[in-house]
């Protein structure tokens, strides 16, 4: 017998809006604007005659598929003339216990950066096939071109991902260890330590925008620990400093008058930071709510 485990009166989009939102994140990096695609989607399928749709998640996912990509490429000219490196817009703290390692690094910053690399309609494509698991034929219907077309673009897209990839993985305990011993040596100004803790490849990316003071160019490894600790020193006086998940990764919020000016991202793999992710730009930070009261 099949059992029900829908919430009483949860309807097909209710149960698929986390998905559907999850997917439009991944593909525009903004999490206000995969609120709005998906919120589109639900007056669409409003609007619908239910009985004519054979797989409500399939339809579900071919609109905002469409929507999330119509913004991206309205967004391509914002993002070509961006002032300094462009990250994604912080969406959550970690992901969920049901989220496979696939679904889970490409929630990180690292991901979502290296995601750069591709033009629009590829990187719906490889976010469909690779991370979402769609069927070629649905995804053909996402970007109007035929099943092998689309299975040619994943391909190729699958290549420049590779080329890319990070090699860290989601956070677990040891990363976390390793991200709070640099964050402390960071704080005390402990250059030898932030030395030992590095990857011999680290770069530091900060993302400002046009009106927040970030480093314009990504900080090369013998370069970052005194980075890091200029940038500590700069922090006012005033100013909470939370230990928080940032995109499935150690990471840390600082917080002025409950409102977030500042996100930091550790990648780590064996045992050394390999990334460093800075986010000042306000408009990316909205999701951080302020930190709780002890």
């Amino acid at each position: 017998m099949i059992t029900d485990r829908s919430a009483p009166g949860e309807t097909d989009f209710d149960r698929e809006r986390p998905r559907l939102e999850g997917l439009a994140y991944r593909i525009t990096g903004s999490r206000a604007t995969a609120e709005d695609v998906v919120q589109d989607a639900w007056l669409r399928w409003e609007r619908t005659d239910r009985s004519a749709v054979d797989k409500p998640a399939a339809w579900l996912t071919t609109v905002t598929s469409r929507l999330a990509l119509d913004h991206l490429k309205s967004a391509q000219r914002t993002r070509e003339t961006y002032v300094g490196p462009w990250l994604p817009e912080v969406a959550v703290a970690e992901p969920g216990p049901a989220e496979h390692a696939e679904l889970a690094e490409s929630v990180t910053i690292g991901f979502l950066a290296v995601l750069e690399r591709l033009g629009p309609t590829e990187r719906v494509v490889f976010l469909l096939a690779d991370v979402f698991a769609t069927p070629f034929d649905e995804i053909a219907a996402v970007v109007d071109k035929s099943p092998e077309a689309c299975r040619q673009i994943a391909s190729r897209a699958r290549v420049r991902v590779r080329e890319g990839r990070p090699r860290f993985a989601p956070t677990d305990d040891d990363a976390w260890q390793v991200a709070m011993a640099f964050l402390a040596a960071a704080q005390v100004g402990d250059l030898d330590s932030l030395v030992a803790l590095l990857a011999p490849d680290a770069l530091a990316i900060s993302d400002g925008g046009a009106d927040h003071h970030a480093a314009r160019r990504p900080v090369i490894a013998e370069r970052i620990p005194r980075f890091v600790v200029n940038l500590t020193a700069r922090l006012p006086d005033d100013v909470d400093v939370v230990a928080q998940p940032i995109n499935g990764e150690p990471g840390l919020v600082t917080y002025r008058d409950g409102v977030a000016i500042m996100a930091v991202a550790l990648s780590v793999a064996d045992g050394q930071v390999q990334r460093m992710w800075s986010i000042l730009n306000p408009d990316k930070l909205r999701s951080l709510t302020s930190p709780p009261i002890v």
